[in-house]
């Protein structure tokens, strides 16, 4: 991989990561399009913890208000009921099924479900999904003549169940194209739940799994198409627009719909399938390229 290859992947990481349209999904379309060899599974997962650095950095307060009445509440059992305590608790289950499911498909993520028809599908599917939720959403936000408007959920009402719930929803992201922030979101807004507080618990979910995803696969950073040095210079320009990029989408959500996103999604999932129905494009694109 070129220095120049790693700085375009590295800013497609940082743009895409928190946006619910998938980071793995434009990292391995963009090798494909541009004729590149796909950076694969292991680049992608160590990029990613740039994006994260951003997410720690973005949420420092919350994070450390949270890891704080944790460790306090294993010792103090009147921190026990303490919202933050809580969280932290609620951060930890929601993080098992993707671990559990992580380990027991590594070989299918880092090899079949990287097919670009299979990403075309979670494109299309994912984005539906998503467009339901936001329409819901939005439905219980305006009211209407003969429905009043409904409150939804905050985070302080998040349960193990909907804990559980949101962690599902984050593994389905194990596949390209699904996209962790556009499923958890999803998750958070057809439970009921409003579009900041899905998105700021999507947010602190990711940083365990995603985290643990990149220091896993630093053993194989090196070894495939990708050197160290690119692989570093991605992810610092990762963090970079990354941390930009969730600063922005913070504030979008919180007055703008998703759909601008659901029409994206469905519009570059038809694209892929035409272009690998016309021969354009081969479903396994990249792979042997470079």
């Amino acid at each position: 991989m070129s220095w120049f290859e790693s700085f375009v992947l590295g800013i497609v990481q940082g743009l895409t990561e928190f946006l619910p349209i998938s980071s793995s999904a434009h990292l391995r379309l963009t090798a494909a399009f541009a004729g590149w060899q796909d950076p694969g599974a292991a680049f992608t997962a160590i990029t990613q913890i740039g994006t994260e650095a951003a997410v720690l950095i973005y949420f420092r307060k919350d994070i450390g208000r949270i890891l704080s009445a944790w460790f306090r509440s294993l010792t103090d059992a009147s921190m026990r009921s303490d919202h933050d305590a809580k969280m932290g608790w609620l951060v930890i289950i929601g993080s098992l099924p993707i671990g559990v499911l992580g380990v027991a498909f590594k070989d299918q993520i880092e090899g079949p479900f990287r097919d670009l028809r299979l990403i075309a599908t979670t494109l299309i599917g994912m984005g539906i999904v998503l467009g339901i939720a936001d329409r819901l959403a939005a439905r219980d936000e305006a009211g209407g003549k003969h429905r009043a408007v409904k409150e939804r959920k905050s985070l302080k009402e998040l349960g193990v169940k909907d804990g559980l719930i949101f962690g599902f929803c984050q593994a389905m992201a194990l596949v390209p194209g699904v996209s962790r922030s556009g499923a958890t979101i999803s998750g958070g807004l057809l439970m009921g739940y409003t579009r900041e507080a899905a998105a700021r618990y999507s947010f602190l979910l990711a940083v365990p799994a995603v985290l643990a995803s990149g220091l896993f696969t630093l053993k194989d950073a090196g070894e495939g198409p990708v050197s160290w040095g690119p692989i570093v210079f991605a992810t610092i320009v990762a963090f970079v627009i990354g941390y930009a990029v969730i600063a922005w989408f913070m504030k979008f959500i919180t007055t703008k719909s998703f759909m601008p996103f659901v029409i994206y999604r469905v519009i570059l999932g038809i694209v892929i399938f035409v272009l690998v129905g016309a021969g354009v494009l081969s479903p396994d694109a990249g792979e042997s390229a470079g």
